[in-house]
């Protein structure tokens, strides 16, 4: 009797703004250049189902291992060569930066990461996006097994239920929407302020987009991490060094700061001296930094008007009640699909047949798409049709015209064939 392959086991190790300072982050991120280089290293540890999601505010490898201690150490090795810091200090010290999950806990923190609730700013719209595309970039390179695909295919719909049954998803469009609104307050006409972003972080990001789509023109991107002038690049905003930071706030009209170095990037000095140079026309200053990026002494100054975090959501929402009963729905999603998860699961088996029948789908469908490269959709499915269902009409004939080979109720085959594709179609032998 064949045995079955148990099925690899959830693995979660990252960094995230609640573990670790942006510095150590940078370091360890992962740009396009390295992606090959670190499945290639998962690889050869024995890890093929992995995937790979770097932001500003996360640095995880979320994947399925038959042996998850040894993935977990190859991820944390990659990671401390990543960034030479002396882990095994920083953990005596009770300061970790890298943490590690399995099973039902790295499966709840692949939905709650999907469905923006691990998010420094909850809600914000970006990260499910990221997800996915971290997800195609896993497929493309070929670490996509079941288990890992399975758990994402629940997470996006974990995370499609808590953006249309809370107003979680709603927060951080409110935001913005209300930062665009004091822009006009102050500012009147948007397509002549100069929108200095400060700092990487998704929220200030989600901002700065909606003052451009709001018609802002003049978008200025500046920051402490290396990843700032390629991603001003990406997202087509004009590089200020970091070093001309002062030059930068003496032109911007609204600033918008998410750092995280847990000092304050404008300070009350230098803000001064910007507004001199400004001859005290107005600015407006959104900080929406955890730690602050922005000095409150600031808001004394003649002519800059500085708003943080609860400042915005208090123009933007009615009382934080509503936001923490939100949250709590959402996490009551979450929770409620990793029970089913894991009641799946434990019934999981891979039966090396289920294997072998994926593997010929995708065969089929690569054999198709080969040879023939012009089809349209609509005949590439036709003929991908055509291809899956001769072997099995083959044999459905062959067996019902050899009696050495139907089985003693000649019912039973079209009995599992609808069960096992889900269809309706009359049994021939009901009919006379």
């Amino acid at each position: 009797m064949e045995t079955r392959k148990k099925p690899a086991s959830l693995f979660v190790v990252g960094a995230n703004h609640r573990s670790s300072p942006i510095g150590l982050r940078d370091r360890v991120f992962v740009d396009e250049e390295s992606v090959p280089l670190i499945f290639d290293q998962l690889r050869r540890s024995g890890v093929t189902q992995a995937l790979i999601l770097s932001t500003c505010d996360r640095v995880e490898i979320q994947g399925a291992a038959d042996n998850t201690s040894a993935a977990i150490a190859t991820v944390r090795k990659i990671f401390t060569e990543r960034a030479p810091v002396d882990v095994q200090a920083l953990t005596a010290q009770g300061d970790n930066p890298f943490y590690d999950m399995t099973g039902a806990v790295a499966a709840r923190q692949i939905f709650a990461v999907a469905s923006s609730l691990d998010s420094h700013i909850i809600g914000e719209p970006q990260v499910l996006g990221q997800v996915k595309e971290s997800h195609r970039q896993s497929r493309s390179y070929g670490m996509v097994g079941p288990e890992l695909d399975d758990v994402l295919q629940a997470a996006y719909n974990v995370a499609k239920r808590v953006r249309t049954e809370t107003v979680i998803g709603r927060r951080p469009v409110s935001i913005a929407a209300a930062t665009a609104q004091l822009v006009r307050d102050i500012h009147g006409d948007m397509s002549r302020t100069t929108v200095l972003v400060l700092g990487l972080g998704d929220m200030a990001n989600i901002i700065g987009d909606h003052l451009r789509d709001a018609g802002a023109v003049s978008m200025l991107l500046a920051g402490p991490s290396r990843r700032t002038e390629s991603t001003a690049r990406r997202q087509g905003r004009t590089f200020v060094p970091f070093e001309e930071l002062e030059a930068a706030l003496a032109q911007a009209d609204v600033v918008v700061a998410e750092v995280g170095t847990g000092r304050y990037m404008v300070s009350e000095p230098l803000m001064e001296s910007a507004l001199r140079k400004r001859r005290r026309r107005p600015v407006l200053l959104v900080d929406v930094g955890a730690p602050p990026d922005i000095d409150p002494a600031i808001q004394e100054l003649d002519g800059a008007f500085l708003y943080a975090l609860d400042d915005l959501e208090s123009v933007a929402m009615q009382g934080r009640a509503s936001r923490d009963a939100a949250a709590l729905t959402a996490w009551e999603i979450v929770d409620l699909a990793v029970l089913n998860w894991e009641r799946q699961a434990e019934g999981r088996t891979v039966d090396p047949a289920i294997i072998a029948l994926r593997s010929r789908f995708e065969t089929a469908r690569e054999a198709v798409l080969s040879e023939h490269p012009a089809a349209d959709a609509e005949e590439a499915t036709r003929l991908l049709i055509n291809r899956l269902l001769h072997a099995p009409s083959r044999v459905m004939r062959e067996v019902s015209e050899d009696a050495t080979l139907a089985t003693s109720d000649p019912k039973t085959m079209m009995y599992w064939v609808r069960r096992l594709f889900g269809v309706d179609a009359p049994d021939r032998t009901d009919q006379d």
